[in-house]
């Protein structure tokens, strides 16, 4: 597995202050994407374990980290992998909070317990869901590209069978 980026520090990808890590690899294609080059499974550089830990330190070293996201590419296409940097992470910093972000939606990772991409969504707490679509493009959104696209709130969502929409802990913020 590649890694096409890396941000210590990030406020756009999830809330709070959030290290976010950018899986190489995705087959969506979506029009208008803002990164196709991070379709390549070959982009970046290897996220061997050694790349690995230097991120996990780097998390553990920063208290004003809010958590991790996960985005790319499309970190379901290599999700046994990203599990268990995931499961690795946590055994450094339990609790740790992780947002994903995939072109599936909610409802097509569900549907597959057992799988690779179940088992990395259920070590999620938010989850992006649903490819970019480009006439749907909506800037003035938080979090995410295109209004079709959803926040959800994953252990919910799977205790209940069905999406659980995720709402800013902030009730008095004005983005929407």
């Amino acid at each position: 597995m590649n890694v096409c980026g890396y941000y210590p520090e990030s406020v756009n990808e999830g809330e709070g202050l959030r290290a976010s890590v950018f899986i190489s690899g995705c087959r969506h294609a979506c029009k208008g994407c803002f990164s196709p080059r991070t379709w390549n499974f070959d982009y970046g550089e290897p996220f061997d374990d050694a790349r690995q830990r230097e991120i996990i330190q780097e998390m553990a070293d920063n208290p004003l980290l809010d958590g991790l996201t996960l985005a790319g590419g499309d970190p379901f296409f290599s999700a046994a992998e990203t599990a268990a940097f995931v499961d690795l992470a946590r055994e450094r910093l339990p609790g740790l909070n992780v947002w994903m972000y995939s072109g599936y939606t909610f409802e097509q990772l569900a549907a597959r317990p057992g799988s690779d991409e179940y088992e990395l969504l259920r070590r999620g707490q938010v989850l992006v869901d649903g490819r970019f679509e480009q006439h749907l493009r909506d800037v003035s959104l938080l979090y995410r590209g295109s209004s079709n696209q959803r926040l959800i709130r994953i252990p919910e969502s799977l205790e209940r069978g069905e999406a659980v929409l995720w709402e800013r802990s902030n009730p008095l913020a004005s983005i929407r």
